[in-house]
């Protein structure tokens, strides 16, 4: 789980057993929560950050073998590929471990907004509230992401704030992997000066607020136009009586 755009590890061992295959494939969001984005700066590397709204969507299922919590993050007006802004915590209670996925790693639309790491909290904390004592599995990190030095610090950030100790087997910082850790010694944290969930309340009260603004600038708009029309009453005024003046001056003899 790493919030970076990544893809499976080509590094695998091709003799691995097959993977199980798990329930719940065509489980959708089904509660849904309003995200606020928070204007920041812009980001040299991932651009401008402007105020935007999102919508978190979450599921949950269990039964004696199993449980899952399926996230997702749907952007109004713009469409991701399907491997992205989707994060599932899988419980397996025969073997009491969790396990994040996709294997492809957190893919997020749009990058540095906070978005990962609250999706990842929100796992956490379902988890943390169930199954402490359970075991979260260890991964191998992609080696393609430690290409960049930006993305490596990132991701490996990201990782630890969560409470994942990453660990390294070469100097270059190259081969990563994440060990395995208790449910119990994980973080549910994430920055919420970067984003806030917006409930339906607080909505229609920022709405109301945002008409209440712009009706009172109309307002103001419209005196300002008043003044200026009554500025420019005023100088036809003046442009007038100037250019009498003007014409009666030169009507005098000598002129």
């Amino acid at each position: 789980m790493t919030d970076t755009t990544t893809s499976p590890d080509t590094t695998a061992d091709k003799d691995a057993p097959p993977a199980v295959e798990l329930p719940w494939a065509d489980v959708h969001v089904e509660h849904h929560k309003m995200l606020r984005l928070a204007p920041l700066q812009t980001d040299r590397n991932t651009g401008g950050r402007p105020l935007r709204f999102v919508e978190f969507g979450y599921a949950e299922r269990t039964s004696k073998e199993r449980s899952l919590m399926r996230m997702a993050i749907k952007l109004p007006g713009q469409r991701v590929r399907k491997e992205q802004n989707i994060l599932d915590v899988w419980v397996d209670h025969a073997t009491k471990r969790v396990h994040f996925g996709p294997d492809s790693g957190l893919q997020i639309e749009p990058m540095n907004r906070g978005i990962g790491r609250f999706m990842a909290a929100q796992g956490i904390t379902w988890a943390k509230k169930r199954w402490p004592a359970y075991t979260v599995d260890g991964m191998d990190l992609n080696n393609k992401d430690a290409l960049n030095e930006d993305t490596r610090l990132r991701r490996d950030h990201f990782l630890r704030v969560h409470g994942f100790d990453v660990v390294y087997a070469d100097a270059q910082h190259l081969k990563g992997s994440v060990k395995e850790v208790q449910v119990g010694d994980l973080l549910g944290d994430w920055n919420s000066e970067k984003l806030q969930i917006v409930e339906i309340l607080e909505a229609a009260q920022m709405l109301q607020q945002a008409e209440q603004n712009l009706a009172e600038q109309e307002v103001k708009l419209k005196k300002q136009e008043d003044k200026v029309s009554k500025f420019k009453r005023e100088d036809a005024g003046l442009r007038f009586t100037i250019t009498c003046l003007w014409r009666l001056r030169c009507s005098r003899p000598g002129c």
